[in-house]
């Protein structure tokens, strides 16, 4: 049986106490549905060197694709914080290129949560067409 929202709520939320947020104190976890029902999470790494953070969207497509899944249906990513707050513009890059009709859940951890389609976030993707 596939997880529903609310499981894959539960997940990103759950794994986000092992977000590395030492310098921003804000922890993000993730859980990536693959097609076939498998879960991937993922959190964020911070890095002292900024640029080198990576966040939790893009660990847990990166664990997702070396484990072979390739085919994606949803992703849930919670942040403790009064706002919902949607993934950021390198990870929608890269959501995109892997799960470009991908369903995003965003979630705050305190009952709120929204849903868009990803190409609602990300309306004029570069993509491979472009290549």
């Amino acid at each position: 049986m596939k997880p529903d929202d609310i499981d894959l709520i539960n997940s990103a939320s759950e794994i986000r106490k092992n977000a590395r947020a030492p310098y921003s104190h804000f922890k993000v976890g993730a859980a990536l549905l693959a097609a076939d029902g498998r879960v991937f999470t993922g959190v964020n790494v911070e890095s002292s060197s900024y640029g080198l953070t990576i966040c939790a969207e893009r660990i847990a497509l990166g664990k997702a694709l070396s484990e072979g899944a390739d085919k994606f249906s949803k992703i849930a990513i919670v942040v403790d914080s009064k706002k919902l707050v949607p993934p950021c513009g390198a990870c929608r890059q890269l959501l995109y290129d892997y799960a470009p009709e991908l369903e995003v859940i965003i979630s705050n951890g305190k009952g709120q949560s929204k849903k868009y389609k990803l190409i609602e976030l990300f309306p004029e993707p570069f993509g491979m067409s472009f290549l």
